[in-house]
């Protein structure tokens, strides 16, 4: 056996553990999309308060992505995953007492410490994919892992739907004629749904950190150069990308939050709520096509062109979902998520050209922009309490405007501090 190939089988067992946490973390997260709608119904809420799953998911990511990454890089790579897992772990389990009280903050809560854990992988897993092995090969890798955590991403709805949402959808107006009795059995029932599936989450989570734990992953030592996170903020291109990343992920998980909410509103017959969850399903799907298609584009097309044809085709969309109905509605909400599919990679590495040594610490800072997430579903939630569903949509159509200006202008690097402009970056298909 020749040296790579010896590399290679060694590198192969922690790769496998790795991208399996990339499938789990991104399943876990996409199974919020369902959730919104069960514990709208199951804790009595409003769009607005149901929204706030994403802001307490999301908001975790903006608020850990700095001290993970402290984190890493004092304990490791090894000590990141597993206190990720282990946070992930306990988050999961507390949706055991958030269900038996079905208390709303203590839902909150656990979502919250379940994406605390995740951020962490997250900050973890990319960087040490791209190191176990040879480095001409890393972007490959890379592109596998995120293909991994799409097909968990695609998964998760599907899986969600099974475990939340009722074949037959309940009448609100049987809810309505319910004695009080009758109504806080009813949602004590709906609130302990939640039970099986995440505590199933809990013990993968627990058997994962058990596994890295005894399992001899291999150490990446890496060089101490330390960038103040303020240093970053010379770089015109890399805050406007911090921007972009806020606009994009908001945009698309606005879109996906109230894809249920919407496919109900559209009255169409025999679309049940668990039936709406394929339209979620669909989404991810075309999410994992675009990205695995984006590969391939990307080494033909310009960037900033993908980026700036994917924003115009995703507002398109979602403007013909406004103005129309019925399934064209909705199929046409859907087929966004092959518009959106690779506009988080062209961003990310717009955004760290030519900025040498700070190029870490604006990787934190462009995982904190997925706070968008947190921020553009409360705004939808609050515009479709007040104007209606399809008045919320306004918000994600402005977020692909200004997608677009970056793609058309904002991606442009004013500073030349490192290195000549006109080298293109090296384009992988990762993250969100």
């Amino acid at each position: 056996m020749n040296k790579t190939n010896s590399n290679a089988s060694k590198y192969l067992a922690p790769l496998l553990i790795v991208m399996s946490l990339m499938f789990f973390w991104n399943l876990s997260r996409n199974i919020n999309d369902v959730l919104i709608p069960h514990l709208k119904r199951a804790c009595q809420l409003s769009d607005l308060q149901s929204s706030l799953i994403q802001s307490a998911f999301f908001g975790a990511y903006f608020l850990m992505a700095l001290p993970a990454g402290r984190f890493i890089e004092k304990k490791g790579y090894r000590a990141g995953m597993l206190t990720g897992l282990i946070l992930a772990a306990i988050g999961a389990a507390i949706f055991y007492p958030a269900a038996t009280t079905r208390y709303y903050p203590v839902f909150l809560l656990a979502l919250f410490t379940m994406a605390s854990g995740f951020a962490i992988l997250e900050v973890t897993a990319t960087p040490y994919i791209s190191k176990l092995g040879d480095p001409d090969h890393a972007s490959s890798r890379l592109s596998l892992a995120a293909a991994v955590g799409s097909m968990g991403a695609t998964i998760g709805p599907f899986i969600g739907s099974k475990f939340l949402l009722h074949e037959k959808d309940i009448p609100a107006s049987l809810i309505q004629s319910f004695t009080s009795e009758q109504l806080k059995s009813f949602l004590n029932s709906e609130a302990h749904l939640v039970i099986p599936p995440y505590l199933t989450l809990a013990g993968l989570f627990i058997a994962l950190c058990l596994v890295l734990y005894f399992l001899k992953l291999p150490v990446i030592h890496e060089g101490n150069s330390r960038q103040k996170l303020s240093g970053v903020f010379k770089f015109r291109h890399t805050i406007l990308g911090v921007l972009a990343v806020f606009a994009y992920l908001g945009a698309e998980v606005g879109v996906v939050s109230f894809i249920i909410r919407y496919t109900k509103s559209l009255n169409i017959t025999g679309i049940t709520e668990q039936k709406s969850a394929l339209f979620i399903t669909l989404y991810m799907a075309l999410v994992l096509a675009g990205r695995l298609l984006g590969a391939f584009l990307l080494k033909q097309v310009k960037p900033n062109k993908v980026l700036t044809l994917c924003s115009i085709g995703a507002f398109t969309l979602i403007l013909v979902s406004v103005l129309t109905g019925g399934y064209v509605s909705i199929i046409s909400l859907s087929i966004v998520g092959l518009f959106t599919s690779v506009m988080y990679p062209i961003i990310f590495t717009l955004s760290i050209k030519n900025i040498g040594d700070y190029t870490k610490v604006a990787s934190s800072l462009l995982i904190m922009g997925v706070v968008g997430g947190a921020i553009i579903p409360p705004i939808m939630g609050l515009i479709s309490d007040h104007s209606g569903i399809k008045m919320a949509f306004i918000a994600p159509l402005v977020c692909y405007v200004y997608v677009l200006y970056y793609g058309v202008k904002g991606y442009m690097v004013k500073n030349k501090t490192y290195s000549d402009e006109s080298e293109e970056p090296q384009f992988t298909v990762i993250g969100h």
